[in-house]
């Protein structure tokens, strides 16, 4: 039953993972990578890795948009 999990979560994992590879210039599909990540890293420590270096740079790039909107809001 453990190898069936290891499995499902590779392979499902592995999907979205590729998936998001593919799509990641298109807006709105930034969200499949950190999703990947985390279904992947419920079995793999380099996805654990992985998924907090993605965390890291989508809460940079969060807070730099905030910033220019709220810098061309104020005008």
């Amino acid at each position: 039953m453990n190898n069936l999990r290891k499995i499902a979560i590779t392979l499902s994992g592995g999907f979205l993972l590729l998936i998001s590879l593919i799509f990641i210039a298109l807006p709105g599909t930034v969200i499949l990578l950190p999703l990947s990540l985390a279904i992947l890293a419920l079995e793999y420590d380099w996805a654990k890795r992985y998924l907090k270096v993605a965390q890291r740079m989508l809460t940079q790039s969060a807070k730099k948009m905030d910033q220019f909107v709220s810098k061309y809001r104020r005008r």
